[in-house]
């Protein structure tokens, strides 16, 4: 709901200052909506509008770099657990407590993160969290292999352990990322005085209030996708669970 009410705020704002371009132009002496000057403000205006496209396409792809990044780091840890638990189980009975524990690790994680709580959320970014996975990298260490195989399945496991952990602080990295406040307002700054000229210079009728309404909205959508996709463990836009899902569902077996 955060983001929703920034993209509202920033739909609000869009929108009137249109509504203003458009009272402004009654107000307005009429050598100041001549030729000349409706040309230099829209020359004015079109570089406004290059900057806010070249910013706007930024946010946008570093948006999607990091729910991909964060979406990878989700299908990569649960084949990683997958095969974990494989490797532990072919080394023998001695490893069923780690197994155990492997998949209540993997259970609370899966929960918390299908809450959506920030809450909980930020259970996945605390020592205790850290130090779960790290107990059980330590109990796979403490293994004592009788044979050449044994020894080969305990250093596989650590191997897949260590990387599970290592991409999973990679995603929750990138799931915490922020855009600067500062570069959205001077977004929303220069989207305002963009929709502001439009209306200055726009006899007002419904068609032309209709218009300034659907591209206000249309850039107001782009911001929420935008924060959405910046945050990818929470909010209305959020990665899929299912590969950790299923690969709870086989842990133990």
């Amino acid at each position: 709901m955060h983001h929703l009410s920034i993209a509202l705020i920033i739909f609000a704002a869009v929108f009137c200052s249109a509504l203003l371009g458009l009272y402004l132009r009654t107000l307005l002496p009429e050598h100041h909506l001549g030729e000349d000057s409706i040309g230099v403000v829209k020359l004015a205006t079109g570089l406004i509008a290059t900057m806010a496209a070249l910013v706007l396409g930024l946010l946008i792809s570093s948006a999607k770099s990091s729910f991909d990044t964060v979406n990878a780091s989700v299908t990569h840890d649960a084949a990683s657990v997958i095969l974990l638990d494989r490797m532990l189980a072919r080394y023998g009975p001695q490893t069923q407590d780690i197994r155990t524990m492997l998949k209540q690790i993997v259970s609370v994680a899966v929960s918390e993160v299908a809450s959506g709580d920030p809450r909980q959320l930020e259970k996945l970014h605390s020592a205790q969290g850290i130090d779960r996975v790290e107990y059980l990298v330590h109990r796979i260490e403490e293994l004592s292999p009788q044979n050449d195989n044994q020894r080969r399945l305990q250093a596989r496991a650590l191997e897949l352990a260590e990387d599970a952990l290592a991409v999973r602080e990679l995603g929750l990295l990138q799931a915490a990322g922020s855009i600067p406040a500062a570069l959205l307002i001077a977004l929303v700054l220069w989207l305002c005085i963009i929709f502001g000229a439009f209306g200055l210079f726009t006899p007002a009728n419904a068609t032309v209030t209709a218009a300034l309404l659907l591209g206000a909205l249309c850039t107001s959508v782009a911001v929420f996708l935008i924060l959405e996709m910046n945050t990818p463990l929470d909010g209305m836009v959020t990665v899929s669970l299912a590969p950790m899902r299923e690969a709870l569902a086989v842990l133990g077996h």
